[in-house]
């Protein structure tokens, strides 16, 4: 499919989107379908872009990341998730917990962990939702109590990518009860050196199987003072001030799956044939293709637009549930219509597109529902 976005978008961040794609088509694409069937985890994937800066994308050159832009970073993602919708995931979450600890992270903290998650040597991960509580993360239970120079943490998180292969997680825990929404911290937590740390189980899941997830139990896990990120009950409002930025790059990987989808049915449409004609010759098969290219222009366009608020620091909760609810259900029902072009074949793991149907699904769930979505653009409509 032509990139009539190209016009819009600086040599740098065109330079860095080709790069992603090149990498993902050479290297993560190909390995897709297996590590779908075998749930495997992408150590050699993750090598390969680690050694070309994607794993360390927010995170600045000083502390040996690529110091890339919000709208780059939301195009390499956009262009892994058209290889592989969990591999795209996975990363997303990985950069996710180097922006943090750039954001907020002292200098020690910094010089501490970013090289290592900028260079892979450590996984990052955000323990934030829990088996009572995913949206409303006021309600949240995990307790960390300071005994000493270390917080005692205690308490089930739930649905934490890349939980069970982490070397640095995040984790947002009560230090306050009687503070409300002010009695939430940001802990640092090493799992590799922890046996308060402990993998309770990791799910088996309908898509993006080797982007991993794990129900995660901290139990007694003592984490040093010296590893509080921000300030002692500032975790609530940090982890609000980045949802922005994690819905988008979810629009992102929706994105980029659902122009997968689109290639792979517009290259289909091409060769089978129907009538003795290929059926991209018969109206109603073009006019669901144009439909769906539609659909993904526009999708792309609004992502990159609200990714650029971003980037410039302006508020923008409204636009960023925007992208996120418009490209996740634009990207099921295109994925839905590129299976459907593909026939009986669509159906069979033997064609991409039933994966990318399973893939997804779960663009509709993760950084808050579509429900949450619309519940936060009818607010900024008042």
């Amino acid at each position: 499919m032509s990139d009539t976005c190209a016009t819009f978008l600086s040599e740098q961040e065109i330079m860095i989107r080709d790069s992603a794609r090149k990498v993902a088509a050479e290297v993560v694409a190909p390995t897709a379908a297996e590590r779908d069937r075998s749930a495997a985890w992408p150590r050699r994937e993750l090598r390969a872009v680690a050694e070309l800066g994607f794993l360390g994308m927010l995170i600045p050159e000083e502390y040996g990341g690529a110091g890339a832009s919000f709208v780059e970073y939301c195009l390499a993602i956009e262009a892994f998730a058209a290889a592989d919708t969990g591999f795209a995931t996975l990363i997303h979450v990985h950069n996710s917990v180097g922006l943090a600890v750039a954001r907020l992270g002292n200098e020690a903290q910094k010089r501490n962990y970013l090289a290592d998650l900028a260079s892979g040597k450590r996984i990052g991960a955000f323990l934030l939702s829990e088996p009572q509580a995913g949206s409303d993360t006021a309600a949240f239970r995990t307790q960390a109590r300071l005994e000493g120079d270390h917080y005692v943490v205690n308490g089930s998180k739930q649905f934490i990518s890349n939980g069970n292969e982490a070397g640095l997680g995040l984790v947002l825990a009560v230090t306050d009860k009687a503070a409300g929404k002010k009695g939430s911290s940001l802990l640092m937590v090493d799992p590799q050196d922890n046996p308060g740390y402990v993998v309770a189980a990791v799910e088996h899941k309908m898509g993006q199987r080797s982007a991993h997830v794990a129900q995660i139990q901290l139990d007694q896990c003592r984490v040093p003072v010296a590893n509080l990120l921000g300030g002692e009950g500032e975790g609530y409002r940090n982890v609000m001030g980045s949802l922005s930025e994690g819905r988008v790059a979810i629009a992102a990987v929706a994105t980029g799956t659902a122009r997968a989808a689109l290639d792979a049915a517009v290259g289909y449409a091409k060769e089978r044939e129907a009538y003795g004609a290929p059926i991209i010759n018969l109206q109603g098969v073009a006019f669901d293709l144009a439909d769906m290219a539609a659909q993904v222009e526009v999708a792309h366009h609004y992502m990159v637009h609200a990714a650029r608020l971003c980037e410039a620091g302006v508020a923008c909760a409204k636009e960023a549930s925007v992208a996120k609810l418009f490209a996740s259900e634009m990207a099921e029902k295109v994925c839905s219509d590129a299976l459907q072009i593909h026939g009986g074949y669509g159906y069979l793991s033997d064609f991409p597109v039933e994966r990318y149907c399973r893939d997804v699904r779960v663009t509709k769930i993760y950084e808050g529902t579509s429900h949450i979505q619309k519940l936060i653009i009818a607010r900024g409509l008042v």
